[in-house]
């Protein structure tokens, strides 16, 4: 009979079980406080923050910014054809970074036709590519899980 009854390591007992659920489950409710902890920060920075302010590097910004939505449209491009599963990921990281660019380009554009300029370049590339993204990165995602 006891050849039957496998023998586990000794301490195996000792260590308990770990749900792979249950570690997800947890980073949730962190992420989920750090998302209420950063409400009543905003009104400390509205109330805060000057309403101009001059940047030090203001291009350096801008390029990398530019450089960073470059990046991820190629990358996303190049493994949606591929199949890859990582490509909704780049999708939705780059329809982020393109929401983003569409937002502060506009919001911070001078009055006249450097706003309207903003405005041309958010209505007719930035949002889009970002809506196109998103409906990338849904197929997708209902590929993987389908």
């Amino acid at each position: 009979m006891s050849t039957l009854i496998e023998r586990q390591p000794r301490g195996a007992e000792r260590v308990p079980a770990v749900r792979p659920g249950r570690r997800r489950h947890r980073t949730e409710h962190v992420l989920v406080g750090c998302g209420l902890v950063l409400l009543p920060w905003l009104f400390v920075l509205a109330a805060a923050l000057p309403a101009t302010a001059a940047a030090a590097n203001w291009r350096t910004v801008w390029i990398g910014l530019d450089a960073s939505e470059a990046v991820g449209l190629i990358a996303t491009g190049l493994l949606a054809r591929r199949r890859h599963h990582l490509h909704p990921l780049t999708a939705v990281a780059t329809a982020v970074l393109l929401v983003v660019d569409a937002w502060f380009d506009t919001l911070t554009a001078a009055p006249g036709a450097d706003r309207v300029s903003a405005a041309a370049m958010a209505l007719g590339a930035e949002l889009p590519l970002a809506v196109m993204c998103v409906v990338l990165a849904a197929r997708g995602h209902a590929r993987a899980t389908g």
